[in-house]
């Protein structure tokens, strides 16, 4: 199956700084993929770049089989969603999502017709007068969503859509905006730094680090099978530990240990657990209980284990300065080779 969206080795430098280096991507029509990186990294960059915002210095973008790269960006035929949406508050919702029709051109009475379809599609039938200072986020999140359709955009392109939300009106957000892309079809990029957001909206994730793809695929392979330390510790396997295999069994690497001979370990806090005493078909750690924090369905655990410090979620209360057992199953590693020194 050819490629509906081709981004063909597509460098960016702002002046002598390059900001993208040699990115290759691939989306097919009707996929939601998801640019997942941390602040700098380059991610709103690419977007901009295929809006048209941005000229790169090499590569090429392709869409639906047509080279977009040397057009200005209303001809690109794409659309964006801004983190405020950006809705213009003395219009009401029919004349937010009519907006860019009126700007073309368009005959008044096509652009009631359509904007009547979109009301239907978007479940706002009736809202086309009300005014947007009163729709609730998730209504206003759909007439943005409906305002970018109006065009027939090849591509709509979300930055960061809900960073200024509050944590619930996310929640409910991802699924609402999920939902309607699937129902719509539109193949749609994601800029988030948030990786449960990433998870939760993606088809496909790209993980972007200093300017460079250095993971694609599905959430679930990005999730359990990272490529780098870099994409483990993202995705919130952030703990790390140098380990030694030692016949059949894994324990902690010492000083002592040469570097040939360690692995490096990463693991997430919530599959770890605390224990009073080792498990030999696991990874144990002995170490001392520095903080404990009450989070609602447990607690999280701050272990000093030598000179490491390494988080723990666990449901069972141990006093700070206890000592204890870490207890990582060997299923729950993730492994790579051991950093260099």
């Amino acid at each position: 199956m050819s490629a509906y969206l081709s981004i063909e080795s597509l460098s960016v430098s702002y002046g002598a700084t390059p900001v993208l280096d040699n990115v290759s991507l691939t989306l097919q029509r009707g996929e939601m993929v998801a640019l997942l990186g941390s602040s700098g990294c380059g991610k709103t960059t690419l977007l901009r770049a295929i809006a048209g915002f941005v000229v790169p210095s090499t590569g090429r973008i392709v869409v639906d089989g047509r080279d977009i790269t040397g057009l200005p960006p209303e001809a690109r035929q794409t659309a964006m969603m801004f983190q405020s949406y950006a809705l213009w508050p003395h219009m009401n919702v029919a004349a937010n999502i009519g907006y860019g029709l009126r700007m073309r051109g368009v005959a008044r009475a096509q652009i009631a017709a359509r904007v009547e379809g979109l009301l239907t599609l978007l479940q706002l039938e009736g809202f086309g007068a009300r005014e947007v200072s009163a729709l609730s986020g998730g209504q206003r999140q759909r007439v943005a969503m409906g305002r970018a359709l109006a065009v027939d955009p090849l591509l709509l392109l979300l930055d960061e859509p809900m960073s200024n939300l509050d944590y619930k009106v996310r929640l409910d957000l991802r699924h609402e905006l999920r939902a309607l892309q699937r129902r719509v079809g539109i193949t749609a990029i994601y800029v988030t730094h948030d990786r449960e957001e990433a998870l939760t909206l993606a088809d496909r994730i790209a993980v972007i680090d200093a300017g460079r793809v250095v993971q694609y695929g599905t959430p679930e392979e990005i999730f359990h099978h990272p490529a780098s330390p870099f994409v483990a510790g993202f995705m919130g396997a952030d703990n790390a530990v140098d380990v030694v295999h030692d016949g059949g069994a894994m324990r902690l690497a010492d000083e002592a240990t040469p570097a040939a001979a360690r692995t490096r370990a990463h693991f997430r806090g919530d599959r770890a657990r605390l224990a009073d005493a080792a498990d030999a078909a696991a990874l144990s750690m002995d170490g001392t209980v520095e903080q404990a924090s009450y989070l609602g369905h447990g607690f999280r655990y701050r272990i000093r284990v030598g000179r490491r410090q390494i988080w723990v979620d666990d449901a069972a209360a141990v006093a700070e300065g206890s000592r204890t057992h870490v207890i990582v199953p060997r299923d729950a590693l993730l492994l790579f080779p051991a950093a260099q020194p």
